[in-house]
């Protein structure tokens, strides 16, 4: 009897979706053209079980790049709750930046798998969260009105410039500091 697409998946099959995951995020951060038969090896499952959870490179990616992008997401409320809006959009930022220089391999994956199906899937998690951030700081008058998760993206973009095999930090952190500077500027606390 097929399983139904959103019903839980039995505990080893979670497992060993969940192995994949991890030796896949290694390996494509290593090399994007990584073999998917050397990944279903590392991982300890069989060409059949490793297709049956992912039937093609760029659902793999996607997968891995959701599950990433929601790691970094999560930390936004916690941020908030101990430190004051400003410090936690800075540090969240900061969070991104790491995340952009340690992944750079997975950049490579995954333009290569968006390249193949389509346009870059949308920042769903990380927007909430990056609206989290903002509207707090608004609230707090910290940084200007009408700022958006969009806005702020742009703006940050530049780290996926930065080449991660230099002393990426010091660039990484002035550019950080010239938005932080940028949206505060006409902030009504300010």
């Amino acid at each position: 009897m097929p399983q139904k697409k959103d019903a839980p998946l039995r505990s080893d099959a979670q497992r060993n979706r969940e192995r994949i995951l991890e030796v896949a995020l290694v390996e494509l951060t290593r090399a994007a053209d990584a073999p998917l038969s050397a990944i279903a090896k590392k991982a300890g499952v069989g060409q059949g079980t490793f297709y049956r959870h992912f039937p093609s490179r760029e659902a793999l990616v996607m997968e891995i790049y959701r599950h990433e992008m929601q790691q970094v997401a999560e930390t936004a409320a916690p941020l908030l709750e101990s430190r004051e809006p400003d410090q936690a959009l800075r540090e969240w930022m900061d969070r991104c930046a790491r995340f952009a220089m340690t992944k750079a391999g997975l950049a490579d994956a995954l333009r290569q798998a968006t390249s193949a199906c389509g346009p870059k899937p949308a920042h769903t998690p990380l927007t909430e969260a990056a609206e989290l951030l903002l509207r707090a700081n608004e609230k707090a008058g910290t940084i200007r009105p009408g700022i958006t998760a969009d806005d702020l993206f742009l703006s940050i973009g530049g780290l996926w410039t930065i080449d991660p095999h230099t002393d990426w930090q010091p660039r990484a952190n002035r550019l950080l500091d010239l938005v932080m500077d940028a949206l505060r500027v006409g902030a009504p606390g300010r």
